[in-house]
């Protein structure tokens, strides 16, 4: 009976193989490089080094992140970070996210 409990939980561990030629497929989770910042909606391109991020991916600009925000997220408090870039070679098999996002910061309402 344990040894049934430990197939099934190891099973979801397994890759799964798919296609013809049985290739293995791994999903890839990547950050999703918003397009924009959630305080003045400044373009953000994937390639930007003023693009600031937290540990859930709020986006802002640094203008906002440094000026506004003193380095914390407004959101969830954590520390705002300089965001990765994504090298160009790979926006077309990665590409960034297009889904601009905008959250009503009372900080962003004085702007």
């Amino acid at each position: 009976m344990a040894s049934a409990a430990r197939r099934r939980a190891g099973a979801a561990l397994r890759p799964v193989l798919v296609g013809a030629a049985a290739r293995v497929r791994y999903r890839r989770r990547m950050l999703q490089l918003r397009p924009n910042c959630e305080c003045c909606d400044r373009d953000l391109p994937a390639s930007s080094g003023e693009a600031r991020i937290c540990s859930f991916e709020c986006t802002f600009c640094a203008a906002c992140a440094e000026g506004r925000f003193g380095g914390a997220c407004p959101n969830c408090g954590g520390a705002l970070t300089v965001r990765p870039p994504r090298p160009e070679a790979l926006l077309s098999r990665f590409p960034a996210s297009t889904e601009r996002v905008l959250k009503p910061h009372s900080v962003c309402a004085r702007a």
